[in-house]
């Protein structure tokens, strides 16, 4: 299996059994997430009151790479605002683009908006709903 990048609209579709969540669930051991993207999931669940280890015991054992933030991934991130930002893409949205980007992945998502900036952002979109 080809590997991707994962959004936390995509982790998160797999781990609510939403639309799409059958989908990167096949994918799930053949790809990565930006360290930014993992915190976004950690957070949703914090917010939704879930003690920390649930949240850790629900994604430790995940079989995909979380892939640190470093000082080269973060000024990509950072320059994709100006392809990213009429479609009002957050700094995490850009963060997994970025990663994308640099490791010529696929970036895998649950927002429609991304497919409008895909070719600016020079990264494959693929939106894990059947709403393409």
């Amino acid at each position: 299996m080809n590997e991707v990048v994962l959004d936390a609209s995509a982790l998160l579709a797999m781990l609510q059994d939403e639309p799409g969540g059958a989908k990167v669930a096949g994918v799930i051991a053949s790809s990565r997430i930006s360290a930014i993207n993992y915190a976004e999931v950690v957070s949703h669940y914090i917010r939704l009151g879930m003690p920390e280890r649930e949240v850790d015991a629900m994604l430790d054992p995940l079989p995909m790479t979380i892939v640190p933030a470093d000082k080269a991934l973060g000024q990509l991130a950072g320059r994709l605002r100006a392809v990213t930002a009429e479609a009002g893409l957050s700094l995490g949205d850009r963060f997994c683009l970025a990663l994308a980007r640099r490791d010529g992945l696929p970036a895998w998502t649950a927002d429609t908006a991304w497919k409008n900036i895909a070719d600016a952002a020079k990264v494959g979109v693929v939106l894990v709903r059947n709403h393409q």
